[in-house]
């Protein structure tokens, strides 16, 4: 075995990840599909549990069909380095760049570009709002960044993991029809 940068952690699959040296190779849509299922989206903060991969799913099915799969793992990096709330992620030192290299790891593995399209992103934070309006109390205050953002029309459900996590995996395999396994 090679020298890695950094300290692995251990995937649902059992496997080790290096998050500061990730590689194509060893990124599983499993543990993906796993772990986002078992992360909580607004830092928990929501009236109910709902996954990170039923978020997942959502913008997917919001994007065009050109960018679906990227869509639907626009996240992906958060099975390896954590869902951090939007408003610290500029904070966090080194951060975005593990963030990245992790990104980057994930596009090569599934045939992605490296950077995510432009309705992603959008799909993303209409996905949001609609998460926003279902899960959370009245706003104290107005987001800023979302003044001209209307929500997506998407059912917001809140399944259970093991729910999420079949869904999650069916939307893959719909959208790459077994390619990547």
């Amino acid at each position: 075995m090679t020298e890695r940068i950094g300290d692995w952690i251990q995937t649902a699959s059992g496997r080790p990840f290096w998050p500061l040296d990730p590689r194509a190779e060893e990124i599983d849509i499993f543990d993906i599909a796993h772990s986002l299922s078992n992360l909580c989206r607004f830092n928990g903060h929501c009236s109910r549990f709902y996954s990170v991969a039923e978020h997942s799913v959502l913008v997917s099915l919001v994007v065009p069909p050109a960018d679906a799969l990227a869509g639907l793992l626009h996240d992906a990096t958060e099975a390896y380095c954590a869902d951090v709330p939007r408003p610290l992620k500029p904070f966090l030192k080194g951060y975005a760049d593990i963030e990245a290299g992790i990104w980057r790891a994930v596009a090569a593995r599934f045939g992605l570009a490296e950077e995510l399209p432009p309705s992603v992103k959008l799909a993303d934070n209409t996905v949001l709002l609609a998460e926003k309006a279902a899960l959370l109390g009245p706003s104290p205050m107005p987001w800023a960044w979302a003044k001209d953002i209307v929500p997506a029309p998407v059912p917001i459900l809140c399944g259970l993991p093991t729910h999420a996590k079949r869904f999650f995996i069916e939307r893959f395999m719909d959208l790459t029809e077994g390619r990547f396994q």
